[in-house]
């Protein structure tokens, strides 16, 4: 069994992808760290907050309300009304993510980083919740694809198919899925979703200032619901594409991924974690 070949350039751009998919999140903390002098555990307490509140809490609840068949499980009567409605099902593609990723950077700095008061916590908390995304989204996705691809070109993966075949006819057709996947991605496809990456840290960045800001002051609390709107207008209109509601070209999506992330965290820091620095200064000189 004979499957197209994964192509030199796209083999180079998957090992781009993953060694800075792992590398660069830990050269940015790690930069931040000594620069500021700011606590590992704060970038740690990032990374846990997103493996506990989305990959234990928000992504089973979702993928059972809205994809249940990506899970093998039988659609039942909510799942049905959702993907009846597109819209609605886009709406709450973007709104898990929003209000779980959201609250759990409000649960964090309530509770296990409370007792920091200063506002570099909220950057450290960004880097720790963004990096950890992208090694976990993009590196794991990408080392998959690498261990695939290398599978397909040396002719394993015809193997495994055989293999699988014998042992559960109804995952073969994935594993064709997969192949075609591989072959379709153009070197463009596979670097663009670095450079999504890129701006998503940027929005973790921006959004976890907002909420620093909204746990430490009652008075800028409606921060948190912005920051959720935010994020459920940037996953919703990926949802929107994927319904075929929208349609957006993987550029497009990018540009709009850019300037939400861009905007985010340009706002945050001039209107909030700047003039804070701005306000201590004058009263340090006073």
């Amino acid at each position: 069994m004979e499957f197209a070949r994964i192509e030199n350039g796209q083999m180079a751009a998957l090992w781009v992808g993953t060694i800075l998919s792992f590398v660069a999140p830990l050269v940015l903390a790690i930069a931040w760290i000594k620069k500021t002098k700011e606590k590992k555990r704060k970038v740690l307490f990032g990374a846990l907050a997103f493996f506990f509140f989305v990959i234990f809490m928000e992504k089973p609840i979702q993928n059972v309300l809205l994809f249940p068949s990506a899970m093998n499980l039988p659609e039942h009567a909510a799942s049905q009304f959702i993907s009846a409605r597109p819209i609605l099902w886009a709406f709450l593609v973007g709104l898990f993510p929003g209000v779980f990723e959201e609250t759990g950077r409000l649960v964090i700095f309530k509770t296990a980083l409370k007792e920091y008061k200063n506002r570099e916590t909220s950057i450290s908390y960004g880097i720790g919740h963004g990096g950890f995304e992208v090694m976990f989204i993009l590196g794991m996705t990408y080392v998959s694809y690498l261990v695939y691809a290398y599978m397909i070109n040396s002719g394993e993966f015809g193997n495994m198919i055989e293999q699988v075949r014998a042992v559960a006819p109804d995952q073969v057709e994935q594993g064709y899925a997969i192949a075609e996947q591989l072959a379709s991605f153009s070197v463009g496809d596979l670097l663009i979703n670095i450079v999504e990456r890129v701006f998503a840290v940027l929005y973790h960045i921006g959004a976890s200032i907002l909420v620093f800001y909204a746990s430490k002051d009652k008075k800028k609390f409606m921060l948190y619901p912005l920051a959720i709107a935010l994020h459920t207008l940037l996953d919703g209109l990926v949802g929107l594409n994927l319904a075929g509601v929208l349609t957006i070209s993987p550029w497009a999506m990018e540009a709009i991924t850019a300037i939400v992330g861009y905007g985010t965290l340009y706002g945050a820091y001039f209107l909030l974690y700047k003039k804070d620095t701005a306000a201590e200064a004058k009263e340090v000189a006073v």
